[in-house]
C-alpha cells in the first residue's frame, strides 16, 4: 500500500496514501491525496492528524452523498477538504488520484488556498506546496 512524498516545498508537503487509514503524526500540516473515499469514516481518520489539506475520491457520490460526507464534517471543523472525480482518478489509487485526478467537490476552506472544481490536482498542490 503506498505512502509517499511526492512534493516539498515552501507551503509544505504533498503525501500520497492509498488508504487514510495511513495518516500519522509525520503527516502534520501536510497536503494529503488519499485514495479512499470521502465517506464520514474516512473524515474521522483525517481529524486525528491537522492536515493543511486533504483531498479524496468522491466514489460517485453514492446513496444520500455517503462519498463525499466527509467534507462538510471537515468543512465544519476547519479543515481544508476536496475530492477527485471517480472518473478522473482510481479508488484505492493515490498516484492514479495525482496524476490523472481531477477536482470535483471543493468545499470553501479549500477554496480559501485556491483549489476550484476542475483544478487537476498534480498541478494545483505542485503550486500550494512551491
Amino acid at each position: 500500500m503506498l505512502k509517499k512524498t511526492v512534493e516539498q516545498g515552501k507551503g509544505g508537503k504533498v503525501v500520497l496514501m492509498d488508504s487514510i487509514t495511513k495518516v500519522n503524526g509525520d503527516d502534520k500540516g501536510a497536503v494529503v491525496v488519499c485514495a479512499s473515499h470521502g465517506g464520514t469514516s474516512s473524515g474521522e481518520f483525517a481529524l486525528e492528524v491537522p492536515l493543511k489539506l486533504v483531498v479524496f475520491n468522491d466514489a460517485g457520490g453514492g446513496k444520500d452523498n455517503a462519498g463525499i460526507a466527509a467534507l462538510e464534517m471537515l468543512q465544519g471543523r476547519g479543515v481544508a477538504a476536496a475530492t477527485v472525480a471517480h472518473t478522473s482518478g482510481r479508488i484505492g489509487d493515490s498516484m492514479d488520484m495525482w496524476e490523472n485526478g481531477v477536482l470535483s467537490h471543493v468545499k470553501a476552506v479549500a477554496g480559501e488556498l485556491g483549489l476550484s472544481k476542475g483544478d487537476k490536482v498534480c498541478d494545483k498542490l505542485t503550486k500550494l506546496v512551491a
